[in-house]
């Protein structure tokens, strides 16, 4: 088993945004993909947690970029474990270049549920996560304090077949699609999406109808997806000007 885990990817024009660039969702995939590779290595993955009925969820995840792979170019993620507790797994990551240049970070945490209690587990028993915890830091800052926002929706959004995972819950890179959506093409061309801050606050369901708060600070919009009046994701877009 090793502390750290890598795996590099192709950009292809057909997974390229409007700008030739990794679109964000994508790096969530990756992120997501990463880690579960990550921890099937060290059999920890799913196969080993379906057994007992339990299974990882991602709770939250902070990425930023000071620049996006562009089409047709290699790029690397690799992870480690920075802490744990009875509760949460914080997994960290670095997005390098074709020459191995940093150009990029994500902190995740995770926490494993109970399915049928869909409850937290505790996660300090599983001794290939105590053994294997890295001294390495992530640099990036954590995850600012996402709160509610008040005024009223931006607009309105019913979760269909295609939004949902197999944990039968609205999966994290649409929740990320549909935030993006929120702003038009003119936006990106004259902005890049740098940083992005997403807590989980409570599970989203087929035919859910979710509204979604924006409310802006400069070049950072604050938002919100809520069900019934209540957030279930609470979310920061930061974006940079494009040069």
């Amino acid at each position: 088993m090793t502390k750290e885990f890598s795996k590099t990817f192709y950009l292809a024009a057909g997974e390229c945004n409007p700008q030739g660039e990794m679109p964000m969702p994508l790096l969530v995939h990756r992120v997501i993909e990463v880690a579960t590779l990550h921890a099937n290595s060290w059999g920890i993955g799913y196969r080993y947690l379906i057994e007992h009925n339990h299974a990882w969820v991602l709770s939250r995840i902070t990425l930023e970029l000071h620049r996006t792979p562009r089409v047709d170019e290699h790029y690397t993620v690799t992870t480690w474990i920075e802490d744990y507790n009875r509760h949460f797994s914080l997994r960290c990551m670095e997005v390098t270049d074709e020459q191995g240049e940093p150009i990029g970070y994500i902190r995740t945490v995770w926490m494993v549920i109970d399915l049928a209690a869909r409850s937290s587990v505790d996660i300090t028993r599983i001794d290939k996560i105590r053994d294997n915890v890295s001294a390495r830091r992530c640099p990036i800052d954590p995850q600012s304090r996402l709160r509610p926002i008040a005024g009223e929706p931006a607009s309105n959004y019913r979760f269909t077949y295609v939004d949902c995972d197999f944990n039968r819950h609205v999966n994290t890179v649409r929740y990320l699609e549909l935030l993006m959506n929120q702003f038009d093409m003119e936006h990106y061309d004259r902005n890049r999406l740098s940083r992005v801050e997403m807590a989980f606050v409570k599970e989203t369901h087929y035919g859910s109808e979710a509204t979604i708060a924006v409310a802006r600070d400069g070049m950072n919009w604050a938002m919100n997806i809520m069900v019934d009046g209540e957030d279930h994701v609470r979310a920061k877009l930061c974006f940079t000007e494009r040069q």
